[in-house]
């Protein structure tokens, strides 16, 4: 039988309903693995206009529904357009280190600069979004991911210490920002999404990399007010964050969340999280990219059923990695993970 793709699975498990298929997620996908798969160059088009953008956005979507996918994830981030950034992925000295600095930041530039650097790619997205397929994700990073590429992580904590009025205003202004942005997108892109997410990486391997309490005063209520305008724009919300969060869960939860993602085996392994929170939001991920990587085909195929089965009667979720396919990922052994959820499914591959 021919795949038909179906935006209202991924929907179903944000919302914590059973879909009527298991649906497949990524949060991300390397375009050099997605080039390797289609045997096309297409990367470098990216970087173009008009038709290049076209042939990007073809290709992109294409990969995603040739690989049984219910959606396309995409996104487009703000620190790409951040005047002096670079600190969280570059690890360039932070733009933002004192009152002056903070003051004389020209904040007003940041939602012009990206609808300019981004517009093109959203309108490229949706001329090419296949039939029965809408997208995952939107503006990309959260408003600590923001703040850190400002500040730098280490700088952000002495800022705590030295500058407590200057740290709780860097908050509140990234989220004023990033929520006129949040707002300007659901007006012009809302219609190419059926679920909108940002990624904000809130812990590591062992705990949240703020004090829990500190995420709830100055991260969470900025969260608040972008899930909100997702809601008022009637889809749901994905939250995308790495790390052992469980000291925050419930404060996420009731800030509004109606999915999360990522899982890594090291913190507890994706069934973990679908028993603790599966009665109240759903969950996406599944297999730790680790896993994909190393695990021959019969140990692969277990680990996933084993999932599969533990997470059945716990709401809706999505399979995937637990974070998602960089490129170095073995083509082979992706193609492994993706084929064996669709025969789980029932597809013949």
């Amino acid at each position: 039988m021919t795949f038909q793709p179906n935006y209202q699975n991924i929907v179903d498990a944000a919302y914590n309903r059973v879909p009527a298929r298991l649906p497949l997620y990524e949060h991300l996908i390397s375009t050099e693995i997605m080039e390797k798969v289609l045997g096309v160059s297409f990367a470098h088009l990216y970087s173009g206009e008009g038709q290049d953008l076209d042939g990007f956005f073809a290709q992109y979507c294409r990969f995603f529904r040739e690989m049984g996918y219910d959606t396309v994830s995409y996104e487009g981030c703000i620190t790409d357009v951040l005047p002096g950034g670079g600190a969280l992925g570059g690890h360039k000295k932070g733009a933002i280190g004192s009152w002056e600095d903070f003051n004389n930041y020209p904040w007003e530039q940041v939602k012009e600069r990206y609808f300019a650097l981004h517009g093109p790619h959203f309108e490229a997205l949706r001329r090419n979004m296949p039939e029965g397929m809408k997208a995952v994700g939107g503006v990309g990073n959260g408003i600590f991911e923001c703040v850190q590429d400002l500040v730098g992580y280490m700088d952000l904590c002495y800022l705590r210490e030295d500058e407590p009025e200057l740290y709780a205003a860097l908050f509140r202004k990234v989220g004023e920002t990033n929520m006129g942005i949040w707002e300007q997108f659901l007006r012009e892109y809302g219609d190419i999404y059926c679920v909108c997410r940002f990624g904000d990486d809130l812990g590591f391997k062992s705990a949240t990399l703020l004090a829990p309490e500190d995420i709830r005063r100055h991260v969470i209520p900025q969260y608040r007010k972008v899930i909100e305008a997702v809601h008022q724009a009637g889809k749901p919300f994905l939250l995308h964050s790495c790390g052992c969060i469980f000291d925050v869960m419930e404060d996420l939860i009731a800030a509004g969340i109606d999915a999360k993602h990522s899982n890594e085996d090291q913190i507890a392994r994706f069934p973990e999280w679908v028993e603790r929170y599966g009665d109240r939001i759903g969950n996406f991920g599944g297999i730790d990219t680790d896993a994909v990587c190393r695990l021959p085909g019969e140990e692969m195929d277990a680990y996933i059923k084993d999932v599969v089965d533990r997470c059945q009667g716990h709401g809706g979720f999505a399979f995937g990695s637990g974070n998602s396919i960089p490129d170095y990922v073995p083509v082979d052994q992706y193609l492994h993970m993706v084929a064996c959820v669709r025969r789980i499914r029932g597809e013949e591959i």
